[in-house]
């Protein structure tokens, strides 16, 4: 990997290895650019779950990293070939405390996509970092912070939602953490089958929860004993991410995802967490349309990508008006084959 010669001090760029982990993490809970997307468990549950090809590149000085970024290649006759930090990943990009350090990965990475002959580098922001590549400004994300008293922060849900979370409690229901992801996962794949989406593998959260132990946690929401919704999120740095969630059929009648994301809510400003991401959505989309009405203000996210092979992006999201009749034939595929083949298609889209 090639030396920064400017600034200072020059930066040696190397390749997270096993026993590089400790320090990378380390690193991360330091660093104010950073995100859970950056902790190094991704490359294993990258590698894991979806047999990808990683690179989690670091510059160093004397032995103290400055800088990090982490990518992983996605290979796909169907969708391109990409190297992005990173895939299944809200945010990414680098994270650095050195401007000097930052453009030692950038180049170092962006000389790898030119090695690999990737189609596009993709990296996926909170800010912009390359204003002259190509922008996908498609997603928003929605973060806010929490309020020290749970009654507050219920009070300052607007109230249309906010009688939705009290309907909830009307019908009974109540929260639970899960050890394991089984009643997530039904949950969660009845909820993306009837939009039309394909699903994880269970293995992928199985590995999630291996990788990030008690900061990927799993709560579940129960009605006369059964699981109505469920969601799984993460805990960084007094910042809760419910990541994935979803209900079954009753959950909407119930109004159990709204009184979900309160008890995710609530529970995290009891346990002194001091931001609430409601993670990203696509703008024009119900997911938007949901976070927004909750009283979050859309934060644009900056994912810019510089062409290599390709002489333009593609566009494999599900808005494309071409993917229309896909949507609604795997919407009749009855769920047990949606569950089967959805893997094997997710792992393909990063």
């Amino acid at each position: 990997m090639p030396h920064n010669q400017h600034g200072p001090q020059s930066f040696t760029v190397g390749v997270m290895g096993l026993d590089d982990r400790a320090r990378w993490d380390d690193f991360v809970q330091r660093c104010p650019d950073a995100t859970f997307f950056h902790r190094a468990g991704w490359q294993r549950v990258i590698e894991t779950a979806f047999g990808h090809p990683s690179w989690f590149l670091y510059a160093e000085a004397e032995g103290k990293i400055h800088a990090i970024l982490p990518l992983a290649q996605v290979n796909s006759l169907l969708f391109g070939n990409s190297l992005s930090s990173l895939p299944f990943c809200v945010y990414g990009g680098i994270a650095a405390t050195d401007p000097a350090a930052a453009d030692a990965v950038d180049r170092a990475a962006q000389a790898l996509a030119a090695r690999l002959g990737v189609d596009h580098l993709e990296y996926r922001q909170l800010r912009s970092r390359h204003p002259d590549w190509l922008a996908r400004n498609i997603y928003a994300t929605f973060r806010k912070p929490l309020l020290a008293d749970p009654e507050h922060n219920l009070l300052a849900i607007p109230r249309k939602h906010r009688a939705m979370v009290r309907k909830g409690m009307g019908f009974g229901l109540s929260s639970h953490i899960d050890a394991d992801t089984a009643r997530f996962f039904d949950c969660y794949a009845d909820s993306v089958h009837r939009l039309g989406t394909p699903v994880f593998s269970r293995r992928y959260f199985g590995v999630l929860q291996q990788e990030f132990g008690d900061d990927c946690e799993v709560l579940s929401i129960e009605h006369a004993g059964k699981a109505v919704s469920s969601v799984l999120s993460f805990h960084f740095r007094g910042e809760i991410i419910p990541y994935y969630g979803g209900g079954g059929a009753a959950a909407r009648a119930l109004a159990a995802n709204d009184f979900m994301y309160w008890e995710v809510m609530r529970r995290a400003c009891e346990d002194g967490c001091r931001l609430f991401d409601f993670g990203r959505g696509k703008y024009g989309t119900g997911s938007f349309a949901f976070k927004k009405n909750w009283g979050f203000e859309p934060q644009p996210l900056h994912y810019e990508c510089q062409l290599h092979r390709a002489s333009r992006l593609r566009d494999v999201q599900p808005l494309n008006p071409r993917f229309q009749l896909l949507i609604k034939a795997w919407r009749l595929l009855p769920l047990s084959l949606a569950n089967a083949l959805g893997p094997h298609i997710v792992r393909q889209l990063g």
